[in-house]
């Protein structure tokens, strides 16, 4: 005597659906994994160094476009914006707020203008203070990217 096995209808389509749903959650893993890397710095980079002194961090600017210059900063000052404004690296205007960064390695944002603006970013987050207050951390990595 032969068994039939009756099939469920329901557990076929949440097979299928689950099934689907892979690519879109893999594509996801790996735009965060994209995402949490362009922070830090792959072995062997060949960055510019600039600057004199004890403590070294990494500087990135992502513009506009997407592209990523980097820098290894020498330096012995103690805030961020001083050891890149030294460098001439970025330049704003001084407010009751602190420095308001416009210029970074040369590219100017002006948000009033062109509704893009430089996001500061310490070590792959956005910065919870200006680049004008935070301390040079070594080893870190501070970026401006275009927003």
């Amino acid at each position: 005597m032969q068994k039939k096995h009756k099939r469920n209808p329901f557990a076929f389509l949440l097979c299928m659906a689950l099934i689907a749903a892979m690519p879109v959650t893999l594509a996801g893993c790996s735009e965060k994994a994209q995402d949490s890397s362009s922070a830090s710095v792959s072995e062997g980079s060949e960055y510019e160094v600039l600057g004199e002194g004890e403590t070294e961090f990494t500087f990135l600017v992502v513009d506009a476009e997407g592209n990523e210059t980097g820098y290894e900063i020498h330096t012995d000052e103690a805030v961020v914006g001083d050891a890149l404004q030294e460098l001439e690296l970025i330049a704003g205007d001084e407010s009751e707020y602190g420095l308001y960064v416009k210029t970074v390695d040369g590219i100017t944002l002006d948000y009033d203008t062109d509704g893009k603006y430089w996001a500061f970013y310490v070590d792959g987050e956005y910065a919870v203070s200006g680049v004008d207050t935070t301390d040079v951390t070594e080893g870190a990595v501070y970026s401006f990217k275009a927003e």
